[in-house]
């Protein structure tokens, strides 16, 4: 988006939003105005990073629908879950869905007491999400992969993978974590439901160790070919979050760029740099289950 596009989005009224984003203000953009309206109300800090990671088109090219039933793996602090919660309305339903607790002592860096603590995180995330409901929020619930339970079978309209999938790939052979989260997704599903990612995208030239997922990053052709293998039809992708200012050398982690900026190298010029690609090039792909 360019600096005219965030001039218009401070105007506010929602059809300069829709406009900004290249997006249609006629009636039949009834849903997208909505949409706009939640964005909108949304705390400063997540509306600033809009222009990366541009909610309203990738939630649109997916299809999410008030009243819809939601399941959202890894939702982290929260920044889409606020955004679905109250987008999804009164009759709709947000499950977040978080790694099995002994994935995360995978990563060498979470304590036991941080690893016991993500044992009630099933707990401890609907209350925090039920903070964001207001009078007029969708109902919130939890699970964990490997543990989903059999009421949440069948009764997702879609789930989405939103920077959800590296670190599921990146510990497949040591415990089947991206296989077990891809096939709850497709159980949790109904017929004709769809499955969304959003993902720090590798390019294919990349070495398959590299783009493993260990550095954030992964092939497109390795996700398509892992949400097949899975039973789902893939339907199609966007360009919505593509970034070609995004260029990883050999060394690069996904990190190193906002908002995270952890780079090795505490250089100012450095940071400046990271700053000027922005966030992460994302692949953004729809998929959708079987109807027979």
């Amino acid at each position: 988006m360019n600096t005219h596009s965030q001039e218009v989005l401070a105007v506010r009224p929602i059809s300069c939003l829709l406009l900004a984003l290249g997006l249609s203000v006629q009636p039949a953009a009834a849903d997208q105005s909505r949409l706009a309206q939640v964005l909108m109300a949304q705390p400063e800090a997540t509306q600033q990073r809009y222009h990366y990671r541009h909610p309203l088109e990738t939630l649109s090219f997916f299809g999410v629908e008030p009243g819809m039933t939601v399941v959202e793996a890894l939702p982290g602090r929260g920044w889409y879950s606020q955004i679905l919660v109250d987008y999804l309305g009164p009759e709709g339903h947000l499950i977040g869905v978080d790694y099995a607790p002994d994935l995360y002592r995978k990563f060498g860096f979470y304590s036991d007491e941080m690893v016991r603590a993500k044992e009630t995180w099933v707990v401890d995330w609907v209350a925090t999400a039920g903070g964001w409901r207001g009078a007029e929020g969708a109902r919130v619930s939890a699970f964990t992969f490997g543990a989903m339970p059999d009421s949440a079978r069948g009764t997702a309209d879609m789930v989405l993978f939103i920077r959800a999938l590296h670190n599921l790939a990146r510990f497949e052979n040591d415990g089947g974590y991206l296989t077990t989260a891809l096939q709850n997704a497709v159980a949790a599903l109904k017929p004709g439901g769809i499955l969304g990612v959003v993902q720090h995208q590798a390019r294919e030239e990349k070495p398959k160790a590299w783009a493993n997922g260990a550095r954030g990053y992964l092939k497109q052709s390795f996700v398509i070919e892992q949400v097949q293998n899975a039973g789902l039809e893939f339907v199609g992708e966007s360009a919505v979050n593509h970034n070609d200012e995004d260029r990883p050398g050999a060394d690069d982690v996904v990190w190193r760029l906002p908002p995270s900026l952890r780079s090795g190298d505490k250089d100012a010029g450095t940071s400046l740099r990271h700053l000027s690609v922005g966030e992460s090039n994302r692949m953004t792909l729809k998929f959708r289950k079987p109807s027979d």
